[in-house]
């Protein structure tokens, strides 16, 4: 067997689903998904003439060609790992199917055929739209869109990702019984046993949000947010909460010691990711575990923060940091130092169920990421499933060949962004 063609696909979404599909001379087809960048489906497609005439199987082999192929480019780090990324997971779809196998028997088997998943609830509502760039946007599926004005709701209120986003002050104020309200639902209604929100909102007692400074008003509204998540859900659920790499190193130790009480999963980066030095010092100092990853990249991106203790759980994105191989690898890595696993998780069910075939086939699982809530079709995209994707806060992982599910095309294309392909056309 031999590849024939890399085409891509993408859907508009809560961010960019780009969808890479692999072609075989036998007419097989495999699909992987990257995670959403500018300019991202152009570059998957520059790959195309280094992989045409190769075996697929050879998926390991293949990967080191793409890296040391960019690495003009750079080969530690950046937006082509993102390519790379669902063109790998492509090539293992295809040749699982080829051999009759689901993924994860190729990957070392299961350890479980449940994977838990967590949900994210954002900052108590529902995150609905942003761009590669993450810019609040309105596709079609959004209520309102096309009217005059444009009626996003959270997605306009919502902060940009990033330590310099503003302005500081906003007429929108995330309360303590938004997020209540929206626990409950997740876990009473939608049977979830675990949650994530977000935590770096505009407050009445924001001042700066450039210096990721945090007054002390400030820290006891976050806190007060968390305490109005845990009385909710009770023991019900276990709780994390987000900070998006925003505050300075104290900051962070000082709002870390107002969480310890309410017995937090994790808290997810408080510090920018790159100074693992900072990383250390903050979960050294503190019982509420610190989780990070998802701007990480491959197996050699997460070995310097679990050598030194500077994370107490891993969380790549598996669609960005190389692939589901080094998926498992950085599992396999950060079991080295008993250190669970947590994959950061903003796909379609095509990414979502790839990652769990990892999730799946790895000892030290803790839970999955579900970032979809806010998506009317997000379980339509998908073929394959009897019923929903998500059952009671579990994927019951596909045991058919290859990835065992596909991308719904006729639903794909209905929501497809304009101006980019769509696989053969």
């Amino acid at each position: 067997m031999r590849i024939t063609a890399v085409r891509t696909a993408v859907v508009e979404a809560n961010y960019d689903w780009t969808f890479v599909r692999v072609y075989s001379d036998e007419g097989l087809t495999g699909i992987g998904e990257s995670f959403g960048a500018p300019g991202l489906s152009s570059i998957i497609r520059q790959f195309e003439p280094l992989l045409v005439g190769e075996d697929p199987s050879n998926v390991d082999a293949l990967w080191a060609k793409m890296r040391w192929a960019a690495s003009g480019a750079g080969s530690q780090a950046g937006i082509v790992y993102n390519a790379i990324s669902g063109i790998e997971a492509a090539l293992w779809d295809l040749t699982a199917q080829s051999l009759g196998v689901p993924i994860h028997k190729l990957l070392g088997g299961m350890f479980r055929d449940r994977v838990r998943i967590y949900a994210d609830c954002h900052a108590g509502e529902a995150l609905e739209a942003l761009d590669p760039l993450m810019m609040a946007r309105a596709p079609k599926w959004v209520e309102g869109a096309g009217d005059e004005p444009v009626a996003i709701t959270s997605a306009a209120r919502h902060p940009v990702h990033g330590r310099a986003y503003g302005p500081a002050s906003t007429a929108d104020i995330f309360t303590p019984e938004q997020y209540a309200t929206r626990a409950r639902q997740v876990v009473d209604e939608l049977g979830f046993t675990a949650l994530k929100f977000d935590l770096d909102v505009p407050t009445a007692y924001t001042l700066d949000t450039h210096s990721g400074t945090l007054p002390h008003g400030e820290i006891k509204y976050m806190a007060s947010l968390v305490q109005a998540v845990r009385e909710a859900v009770e023991d019900r659920a276990d709780i994390a909460f987000d900070c998006h790499w925003r505050y300075n190193v104290s900051d962070a130790q000082r709002l870390c010691y107002e969480l310890e009480p309410y017995g937090l999963m994790w808290l997810e980066d408080p510090v920018p990711p790159e100074n693992v030095a900072a990383m250390r010092r903050v979960a050294e100092s503190t019982k509420t575990p610190i989780c990070s990853g998802e701007n990480l990249y491959m197996r050699y991106g997460f070995r310097e923060a679990l050598e030194t203790g500077a994370l107490d759980i891993a969380a790549p994105d598996l669609q960005k940091t190389g692939g589901l191989l080094e998926g498992r690898r950085i599992a396999d890595l950060a079991d080295t130092h008993y250190t669970a696993l947590a994959p950061h998780c903003i796909a379609s069910p095509i990414g979502t169920i790839g990652a769990a075939h990892v999730c799946a086939a790895v000892p030290n699982f803790l839970a999955l990421e579900w970032h979809g809530m806010s998506v009317p079709f997000w379980d339509e995209i998908a073929t394959g499933f009897e019923g929903p994707v998500i059952e009671a806060g579990y994927i019951t992982v596909p045991t058919g060949p290859g990835l065992g599910v596909d991308l719904d095309e006729e639903v794909a294309r209905r929501y497809a962004k304009p101006g980019e392909p769509f696989f053969e056309d």
